[in-house]
């Protein structure tokens, strides 16, 4: 009896491991996956996540797009149209951010740049090239943090106005009202917070590993993740700290041009509730 029980306990452990591996496999080929399944805005802290499921087609959100549209939050734009909307994330200056500029007054493409205390304090010229320019600058909060973690609304409102003051004692202009949480970090609290301040709270639905300076991805590794996964109505987030993206982006975005595609400002955003909609 005990060596059968012996025998049994191991086919159990090997079904297990099986189990185990397939798993993990299923997981690896899942990339940027925080959910697949039926998403609903989190109670809790929750981290912006993608998981694309079909070549070409806009991936499913940790948080559906009718969701997040009850707080006037946006991870896609006008899906019905070959369209995107550029942003750029911008915690310091890298030496790329005049590069980028350049680009885009070339291709005549608007974009949206993230930026934080650091990046306005430190490059007042460039933030007010982007304004000159015709770019949205939007608000990345002054210090960068975890505001998922900020509960108060006293704290989080600091975050986001400390930053909108310094962009207007630097650059004479309101900050317009786009919000992106740090790190993507965020809560359902969060997103009624930024929208009592009167903020759009912007995610992303094309994104890659770029932000790594010290281990920057080839052009051909940028490609890949970024022309294939390319969809009407996407909101590409890129780091204007990476020198791959600098070097590529004038390429970059003459071949989406080939494609088809079109560049949009934030500010063409659908509305995000039906008009009459409470």
């Amino acid at each position: 009896m005990f060596s059968m029980d012996r025998r049994l306990v191991g086919g159990i452990v090997a079904l297990a491991l099986v189990l185990l591996v397939a798993g993990t496999a299923y997981l690896e080929r899942e990339e940027l996956v925080s959910a697949s399944a039926p998403a609903v805005v989190p109670a809790s802290a929750d981290n912006w996540g993608l998981s694309f499921q079909q070549e070409g087609a806009a991936p499913v959100g940790n948080a559906s797009a009718a969701d997040l549209a009850r707080y006037d939050a946006y991870y896609l734009g006008d899906t019905g149209k070959k369209v995107i909307y550029l942003t750029f994330d911008c915690g310091y200056e890298n030496g790329y951010t005049a590069q980028i500029l350049d680009t885009l007054k070339k291709h005549q493409a608007p974009a949206a740049f993230f930026v934080v205390g650091h990046m306005i304090e430190s490059a007042p010229e460039l933030i007010c090239r982007m304004a000159e320019e015709g770019h949205i600058v939007g608000n990345h909060t002054y210090h960068h943090p975890d505001m998922s973690a900020i509960s108060d609304q006293a704290s989080f409102q600091k975050e986001l106005d400390d930053l909108a003051a310094l962009y207007q004692e630097t650059t004479g202009q309101e900050l317009p009202k786009f919000y992106r949480p740090p790190q993507g970090k965020y809560s359902e609290e969060n997103l009624r917070q930024a929208q009592a301040l009167g903020y759009k709270t912007i995610f992303w639905s094309l994104a890659y590993v770029d932000w790594y300076v010290d281990d920057q991805p080839t052009a051909e590794q940028a490609y890949a993740k970024l022309l294939p996964r390319i969809h009407d109505g996407a909101i590409v987030l890129l780091h204007s700290t990476s020198q791959t993206n600098a070097e590529i982006l004038d390429d970059l975005l003459t071949k989406w041009e080939d494609m088809g595609y079109t560049f949009a400002s934030l500010e063409d955003l659908p509305a995000s509730r039906p008009k009459g909609e409470v």
